[in-house]
């Protein structure tokens, strides 16, 4: 098979421990380009904590995209236009925000290029490290919210956060996407907007098949776009669930695995350790 696309989320997969893409990596990834290979970018990141990435891996020289906040936006790296964008409404935050009330867990959500939220919690500080957008801590986090946003996070320890993701998954299933991007992070997208949902669309733009489509991911919410790509790749580190739905796992995101992935599949070198 000819890929034409590799779809990479971030954390944990392309980036090392450190928020770095390695140096074999970021070769193998330049060299699919030069060959005419779609690199794309999907995270749950909004898109700002996304641009220092794409600008690295000079995503707009070759036109590509990025799929920001979990797909609800796709944006074209050459003119920063929005491809798509996908919505949650004050009175759904609002609804959110009382669940997340009612089941004590700390709620946050994006307002401009700040992170807004009524307690400063450290789940939402690792959140600002990630994206480099400030926290605003507010009085009222539904009086701050007074247009649509792209998605939501209720955040707290991992072991509360997987028991209340199949309570809310159950329970919310007929108006949001439900899905943990990390063990803190439970993210609330709107019904249906899922990063498979946003690959289609993208692909369908550029006249890409789905078999054509390499997509590498270590998280529940890369779980639509492995299923969904003609090569879906689980990290080495990724948890055990996800690598039983892949077609191929790969070596962790700190030993080279998506270098390793691009050297086999598209650049056809031989494996290297």
């Amino acid at each position: 098979m000819s890929y034409k696309m590799i779809v990479l989320d971030l954390d944990d997969t392309l980036l090392r421990d450190d928020h770095s893409i390695s140096a074999r990596t970021k070769q193998s990834l330049m060299e699919a380009q030069e060959m005419g290979v779609k690199v794309v970018l999907a995270s749950g990141r909004p898109t700002f904590g996304m641009k220092h990435i794409a600008e690295e891996l000079s995503l707009a020289e070759y036109g590509s995209y990025i799929l920001s906040f979990n797909g609800g936006k796709i944006i074209n790296c050459r003119n920063l236009e929005e491809v798509f964008s996908s919505t949650l409404t004050p009175e759904a935050v609002c609804d959110l925000y009382h669940i997340s009330r009612r089941e004590d867990v700390f709620i946050h959500t994006y307002v401009g290029d700040e992170i807004v939220t009524e307690t400063e919690n450290p789940y939402t500080t690792i959140e600002s490290d990630l994206t480099g957008l400030p926290i605003r801590v507010v009085d009222s986090f539904t009086k701050a919210v007074t247009e649509p946003v792209v998605k939501v996070l209720m955040v707290e320890a991992p072991k509360k956060l997987k028991d209340l993701e199949s309570k809310l998954q159950a329970e919310l299933e007929s108006e949001f996407s439900v899905m943990r991007s990390k063990p803190y992070f439970l993210e609330f997208t709107e019904k249906g907007v899922t990063k498979g949902t946003s690959l289609n669309q993208l692909i369908q733009l550029l006249g890409i098949k789905r078999e054509e489509v390499i997509a590498i991911g270590d998280s529940y919410n890369d779980l639509a776009m492995i299923e969904f790509a003609g090569l879906g790749v689980a990290m080495g580190n990724a948890p055990e669930e996800i690598k039983e739905i892949a077609n191929f796992v790969t070596d962790t995101n700190m030993n080279d695995g998506v270098a390793k992935v691009v050297e086999e599949f598209v650049l056809s070198k031989p494996a290297l350790v």
